[in-house]
């Protein structure tokens, strides 16, 4: 594959979108947890007073409109599919609810040239109808082979909460991910980026096929944290951050695991079959 010859500016580090109106509904809480595979009713009650609980990962979904503004204000269009999700950090404010009205603004707040590429960080922060901040997210792309004139930042990043010294895993739990997965996953989270769906697109870019968007694995991987080191309550979720460090193709297995716990933060990862690092450095901050 021949590499566009462009580079990342510095000067795109502190470009903004205006705030991102979008309606939560029912519907789209059910179905991002029907996409994982969840079978807790609480993601799928109606009936209760707030309607559908939001997965933990479910901001990724309202937050993807505000992204997609944002990379097509500031990066070439040639460029996009030289993309991947490498870093991931998020806040919880509160949960999203079925009948929110979001708004979501986005700013480049930092880039760096790095061995495989640039990474390009922004900054997507969430309120609803009353100024209430309800997430806050620095979502990380590398832009694999593209080069850019240095290091430039905006704002400091989110304080990442300290990890637990990891040792023996904890607990296991083994994944397997199907071959259609990633197209369940962009329908339902309304998140579409052809390179997980789109094989043509996908080997066009230098990919060996098709990969799971991070957000997935890293929701995958969120899911079994909540089971097994907070009761199953996925409503004590505050806080998640990860690195992504390899792609999971598809068909394919990964095993998610937990490293270690200090109080209300938990240590996690998850490798492919080939015992390979999927998602590294992860850290969930809970409640009580």
């Amino acid at each position: 594959m021949t590499r566009p010859a462009a580079a990342i500016p510095a000067k795109v580090v502190g470009a903004e979108i205006g705030a991102i109106s979008q309606i939560i509904d029912a519907r789209w809480l059910m179905a991002y947890a029907a996409a994982l595979g969840e079978d807790d009713p609480r993601y799928f009650d109606t009936q209760a007073p707030a309607g559908p609980l939001a997965h933990p990962l479910f901001p990724v979904c309202y937050e993807w409109a505000a992204a997609v503004a944002l990379r097509h204000k500031t990066i070439k269009a040639e460029l996009a599919a030289l993309s991947v999700h490498a870093t991931h950090h998020t806040v919880i404010y509160r949960m999203p609810q079925a009948g929110d009205r979001l708004l979501t603004r986005g700013q480049v707040i930092g880039l760096r040239p790095t061995r495989a590429g640039t990474l390009v960080t922004m900054r997507l922060s969430t309120v609803d109808r009353n100024g209430q901040p309800v997430t806050t997210t620095d979502y990380g792309s590398m832009y694999r082979g593209v080069t850019t004139e240095g290091e430039a930042a905006a704002a400091e990043p989110l304080p990442r909460p300290e990890t637990p010294p990891p040792g023996e895993p904890r607990w296991t739990v083994v994944l397997d991910v199907a071959a259609q997965a990633a197209h369940v996953y962009s329908e339902c989270a309304r998140i579409w980026n052809p390179i997980h769906t789109d094989i043509a697109v996908a080997r066009a870019a230098g990919l060996p096929g098709l990969i799971l968007h991070g957000t997935a694995t890293l929701a995958l991987a969120v899911s079994r944290v909540v089971r097994a080191e907070l009761d199953g309550d996925p409503g004590r979720v505050r806080e998640v951050a990860a690195r992504f460090t390899g792609m999971v193709r598809l068909p394919s297995r990964v095993t998610v695991r937990g490293l270690g716990r200090a109080g209300h933060l938990i240590a996690f990862d998850a490798v492919t079959d080939a015992g390979e690092p999927a998602l590294s450095d992860g850290v969930l901050r809970g409640s009580s």
